[in-house]
């Protein structure tokens, strides 16, 4: 099988990676999958997947923001989705400037990736809405800027942001979508 139709699948959450990669093994797709950056390291020594399905926060606090900056690093013509339970303004930014093409939000499904997958140019005609910012989207994306900013250090978030560090690991798990 071809290097255009093998797939990475980053992703800490074992039920979720395997259900994704049965999925695209049912469209065709040779799938690798990892868990950690280590781990993605490791494959891309003996593997060159054209695209990869990147989860934004893996186990251990770690960041799927340093494994798009290591893929696009690795293979610049590497097709590149995050996909995420935290989005935010600020990381999606962060992935799109590291060498990710698209930035989805949990929940989104194997047509949705795959459709990002083939999607090589932004889309002016999306619509824009009217709806104006609340405050609890702001405190939202400030802490998601901070988080990125600490490398997904809740404790060194929740000191910059002047919380304690439980009541930002509440805020999270609130504002979590699977």
């Amino acid at each position: 099988m071809s290097a255009e139709r093998e797939l990475l699948v980053v992703e800490d959450d074992e039920a979720f990676a395997r259900t994704l990669a049965r999925s695209f093994e049912r469209r065709g797709y040779k799938v690798l999958r990892a868990a950690t950056l280590d781990e993605v390291q490791a494959l891309t020594e003996s593997h060159r997947p054209g695209y990869a399905v990147v989860d934004l926060k893996l186990a251990g606090g770690s960041s799927g923001l340093s494994c798009v900056q290591f893929l696009h690093a690795k293979d610049p013509q590497m097709v590149i989705v995050v996909l995420t339970g935290y989005a935010s303004i600020a990381t999606a930014v962060e992935a799109i400037k590291l060498g990710a093409r698209h930035y989805l939000a949990k929940p989104a499904n194997t047509d949705d990736i795959e459709a990002a997958f083939g999607r090589e140019q932004g889309d002016a005609s999306v619509d824009l809405t009217e709806r104006t910012t609340s405050i609890k989207t702001v405190e939202w994306e400030h802490i998601h800027e901070t988080l990125a900013a600490t490398g997904f250090n809740i404790s060194e978030a929740a000191r910059r942001l002047g919380m304690h560090r439980r009541t930002l690991a509440r805020k999270l798990e609130k504002q979590r979508v699977k």
